[in-house]
Order: C-alpha cells, then structure tokens, then sequence
C-alpha cells in the first residue's frame, strides 16, 4: 500500500497582458490554487483549478484546512473513498463554488500521483477509449478594445487556416445586432462547413431577450450557444433548448453529479461542458459522464486543455477539447513546463506518465502569492 504523506497547496496570480472582456465582466488577472500530492513511494501528483479573478486564496485555504487532514495517512488509491470522505467533510462548508474546487484539484493531484506511480499517461490509467490524438475547437473571439467584426473574423479565420474545423466566440457583452455583425463577419470568413459556437457566458436574464437574441444569430448558423443564462437558471436553459435550432451547452460552473442530473432530466443542455476542475475533480467527471452517456448526451469539457486532453481521450461520449491557441486568456499555459502538440485542429495525447507535464519552477517563483504548505 501506498500512503499519502503530504497534500499542499499554493495560490498564484497571473495578470492577463489586455484586459478581455466577457458579457459581463472584464478581467485584468487570473488565480490559480495548484495542489500537491505526494505519497510515502516518493512519487507525487500534481493538481489545479481557477478559483477566479479575486480571492484565490480562498481555495488553497480550504485545501489546507479542509481537505488535506483527510487525505494525508490514507491509501493513496483509495480514490473513491476519500472522495466520499472528503465530500462529508466539506458538506457545511460548500458543495460547490470555492469548496468544490478545492476538492477537484487535489482529486486531479491524486490520479495524477497514481498514474505517474503507474507510469502510465493518465489517459490510458483511465481506461482509453482513443489513441494518438483528439479533436479540438480553437476557443477565442474576446472583447478586447478596439477589436471590431474584422478584428474578430481574423482571428478565426487563422484557426481555420492552422486546420481547426470548430471555433467559438464571445456573444452577448453587445446589443444583438452588434454581436450579430460579429457573426456575420466571422462566418463569411470561415465558410459555411466550419462550426461556429457562441459562449453567452450568462449574458441573458430572461428568455424573451434571449429568443430575441437567437432570431438575429440564427441566420449564420451557429452549432451552439453556450451558457445562455445563469447557471442557476435551470428552467430557462430548457425552455430556450425548446424554442431554437441551435444545440444548447452548459455546465462547466456546475458541481457533481446531481446538478448535471438534472440539467440533463429537464433537457437543459444537448452537450454538457463539465469541467473536472470545477465539478468534483476526475473521480466525480467519470461519473457525470457515465450518466450523461445513459441518456444519448456528450461531453465537450472547459477550460483548461492539458487536463481534459486526458479525459476526452478516457470518455467515449466526449467529442470536443476545448483549445487555447496562446496565453493571453488561459495564462495557465505560462505556469507549466510542457505544451500540447496541436496538429489540424487535433491535440496529440501525451506520452508522458500522469498529466504530462509539470508546474515549471521559475513561474511559480514569478507569480506566486504564497509558498507551498
């Protein structure tokens, strides 16, 4: 047996080179709780998650206070157990948000231990369901000043150059019509065979605004419109889902499975973007899969593709990495000493045993708000 010995935690700040805007905010920085694992064989794993653009400290608090009394003394491939343990343990303090997050990094830490201690990628730890590489969509289309429908149909216009047959853009921060232009440009410059998807990042409040909405967008065909409403607003998500042509995606602030189970039992979202830094880590992703494959629905994760590169390969009902071509929006590629091979429009599956990659020490000295403890 293997028994974990330490679980630590550090939190970093990795300011954005533009300020990017979304439909509701603007962000000038970026947190990130990264964890650490480490069992009495000497092999350790590592973990992370986006805690968001204030107060990242929160997560790597509850990491250290919460969770690690939990895990340290335990079986380190006791996965299942001390998820369960862990979970009971959290259940006052948060069974989503900031707690949940928690729990998903050191979750990720430890099948990364246990996959490196294999020497297995964590692909193929977890059973593989692809070999040699997965699909992607190049995920981009920011508000940045000054950056108008040209600006934006360039953008993509060059993921499809670099052989990407999916893009997705920011929608709702404009009136419909203005956004509306920014589709139209886009689609003229990428052609009619290449998916378009639209991230609404909970832009709308109401349905009637949202139909309106759609009405305008629909004409360029989008593939998806993405987070419509509130993550809470489960009903409006079903309601639209029933009014519109285009597949409807959410899921990716969504925590466990119950919450998935019932965007998917009220027919909320025909591709769920659960992430695993967010919903539970890789042990409650595998489940949310499973229930999401029992009803016909896939999975397209968010965020962070050196994470998800692994699970998409280990899930047969996921479809879609969603892939940051540079650093300037998920600046986490700047914390990590290994880059994804991305070759028209396909992410090659690493080699490497675990993640693949590791948290590249002079970054962390650079960014770091706190040390390892």
């Amino acid at each position: 047996m293997t028994t974990i010995t330490a679980v630590e935690a550090r939190t970093v700040r990795v300011p954005l080179d533009t300020p990017t805007g979304f439909s509701n905010r603007t962000v000038n920085d970026r947190f990130y709780s990264l964890v650490r694992v480490t069992g009495d064989d000497g092999v350790s794993g590592i973990g992370f998650c986006y805690p968001g653009h204030a107060g990242g400290s929160l997560v790597t608090t509850a990491v250290r206070e919460l969770l690690a009394p939990v895990y340290v003394g335990r079986d380190a491939h006791l996965t299942e157990g001390l998820w369960a343990a862990a979970y009971q343990e959290m259940l006052l303090h948060g069974r989503a948000g900031s707690a949940m997050r928690a729990l998903s990094a050191v979750d990720i830490a430890l099948w990364d231990r246990n996959a490196r201690a294999a020497g297995l990628p964590l692909y193929r730890f977890l059973g593989a369901a692809a070999e040699g590489d997965v699909p992607a969509y190049a995920s981009g289309g920011y508000y940045l000043e000054g950056k108008g429908p040209d600006g934006v149909a360039a953008e993509m216009r060059g993921y499809v150059e670099a052989g990407f047959t999916a893009v997705k853009l920011k929608i709702g921060r404009l009136s419909a019509e203005a956004d509306a232009e920014r589709l139209a440009a886009v689609r003229d410059a990428v052609g009619d065979d290449v998916l378009v998807m639209l991230d609404a990042n909970n832009a709308f409040t109401d349905l009637p605004t949202a139909l309106r909405a759609m009405a305008r967008w629909e004409p360029y065909d989008p593939y998806w419109i993405e987070e419509p409403f509130s993550p809470d607003d489960i009903d409006n998500h079903a309601r639209l889902a029933e009014r519109t042509s285009v597949i409807v995606a959410t899921g990716e602030i969504e925590a466990g499975r119950w919450r998935h189970k019932e965007l998917l039992e009220k027919d909320a979202a025909a591709i769920l973007q659960t992430d695993a830094a967010v919903c539970g880590g890789v042990t409650e992703f595998r489940r949310i899969a499973a229930t999401a494959s029992s009803f016909g629905v896939t999975l397209a994760p968010h965020w962070f593709h050196d994470l998800h590169v692994h699970l998409v390969a280990a899930t047969p009902n996921a479809v879609f990495v969603e892939y940051f071509p540079d650093d300037q929006v998920l600046n986490f590629r700047r914390l990590v000493d290994t880059q994804l091979e991305q070759t028209g429009g396909r992410l090659t599956l690493p080699d490497r045993p675990g993640l693949g990659f590791d948290f590249a020490a002079d970054a962390l000295e650079r960014y770091a708000v706190d040390d390892w403890s």
